[in-house]
């Protein structure tokens, strides 16, 4: 089958950080880690497995930040290369095994992409205390091999599909998933809608875990599909009060608007005026950016974890307010945690989705958002500003590395076209 694959080597290493800013071949093309043509299509490893039809395959940040050798590589031991890229993934169920009832052939599926212990081959009581608990995103054997043989060979290590060896992604014509990764798609829902529920369902996943909301009011900082969707997903989850969006372009705030924000703002005096408006006094030190006491936010969303949006975060909260980490930060250099102290802060990370407390049940973080999707008709289609077919991925790749130019906020291929 086709598909787009990266290699980590040290010679696409070397080439990507040497030459990355000079040109995109360097990151993306021939030079690159990343290629495209035929790989071998891996068997159903037992009656619990599936095979799937890539329908939609979304790019995100975190495959821009590796593909340009960006993100930190504290998590390379838990990936294998190489790898068919794509974890954001809309699909057609092709085949099912034998003990597989919840899903039948022909029916539209989303696929959480993180790894389990249930998909390693350790059913049960053998369960680590994170897939355990509902929460298999942190699975504590996301660095050993599995149980589970594919094509004779124990599954490799790694945490998401798409960044594993053993297990195609969704940049490709078709994979195969274990039945507990998949979630039906209402007739009703477009393709492009439900292509999102992964990265929204990222959002919605910090956001039931940062209740109860209080009053507000809350800043989200970002503008990419995590941050519109966290937007989206405080509405649905039931907050009510003020939402400040920091949003960079103006089709972005169109979008973060119509999904609930309450205010948009840009970066810099605008945002700094939205905190003055909280009750904030500004006070300046004898060197130093300009600090403040009095109001600040209660609850910050920050969906890009920079440097400067940390800074942000923490210089903008009020005491004992409520950070949420969304943006993968990685290495930070002069990161000034005066405030983390000082205003005795909650600084909380989320990674992925899990098992969620919601409406008096134990539900999926992908089923909530499906529904309630459903429910409030909100128009996250908007994200959705391109769509390529699979052998354009350097054109979709650099479409989506590139927002300031292209204005692009979620890309996706589609393996079917062309």
């Amino acid at each position: 089958m086709r598909a787009v694959s990266f290699n980590v080597t040290i010679p696409s290493f070397l080439i990507g950080k040497g030459f990355g800013k000079i040109t995109e071949s360097a990151i993306f093309g021939g030079f690159s880690g990343v290629t495209f043509g035929d790989v071998a299509e891996p068997s159903l490893p037992d009656g619990d497995w599936v095979r799937l039809e890539i329908l939609k395959a979304g790019i995100c940040g975190t495959d821009i930040g590796t593909l340009t050798f960006k993100a930190s590589p504290a998590m390379e031991p838990f990936g294998s290369f190489p790898a068919v890229l794509g974890h954001e993934i809309l699909a057609r169920v092709l085949e099912v095994g034998s003990n597989v009832s919840s899903v039948t052939p022909g029916q539209r599926v989303v696929v959480d992409p993180m790894i389990s212990c249930t998909m390693r081959g350790f059913p049960g009581d053998g369960q680590c205390p994170s897939c355990s608990g509902g929460s298999h995103c942190t699975c504590e054997r996301m660095g050993e091999e599995g149980v589970v043989q594919v094509d004779g060979e124990p599954l490799k290590r790694g945490a998401t599909i798409g960044y594993h060896a053993s297990l195609p992604g969704a940049w490709a014509e078709r994979m195969i998933a274990h039945e507990s990764q998949l979630f039906p798609v209402a007739d009703e829902m477009s393709d492009n809608t439900a292509a999102l529920i992964e990265p929204i369902a990222v959002g919605m996943h910090a956001v039931l875990g940062s209740r109860p909301f209080g009053p507000g009011p809350v800043l989200v900082i970002g503008s990419g599909p995590i941050a519109l969707g966290t937007i989206w997903s405080l509405r649905a989850a039931g907050y009510e009060g003020p939402i400040v969006a920091q949003i960079k372009r103006g089709h972005e705030a169109d979008i973060a608007r119509s999904l609930g924000a309450s205010k948009v703002v840009s970066p810099g005096d605008e945002a700094r005026q939205a905190l003055v408006d909280t009750g904030s006094q500004a006070y300046m030190p004898i060197v130093g950016e300009e600090v403040y006491a009095g109001g600040g936010f209660p609850v910050i969303f920050d969906c890009v974890g920079s440097g400067q949006t940390i800074s942000q975060s923490l210089r903008f909260a009020a005491p004992r307010a409520r950070i949420v980490m969304l943006g993968c930060a990685a290495e930070l250099k002069n990161l000034d945690l005066t405030f983390l102290w000082a205003r005795e802060l909650d600084v909380k990370g989320f990674v992925g989705y899990g098992i969620e407390d919601w409406k008096g049940e134990r539900q999926h973080t992908f089923q909530i958002t499906h529904d309630m999707l459903l429910e409030t008709g909100a128009p996250v289609d908007q994200m959705v500003t391109h769509v390529f077919p699979l052998d354009q991925y350097q054109n979709a790749l650099s479409t989506a590395a590139n927002r300031r130019k292209t204005g692009s906020i979620k890309v996706l291929l589609d393996p079917l076209a062309g």
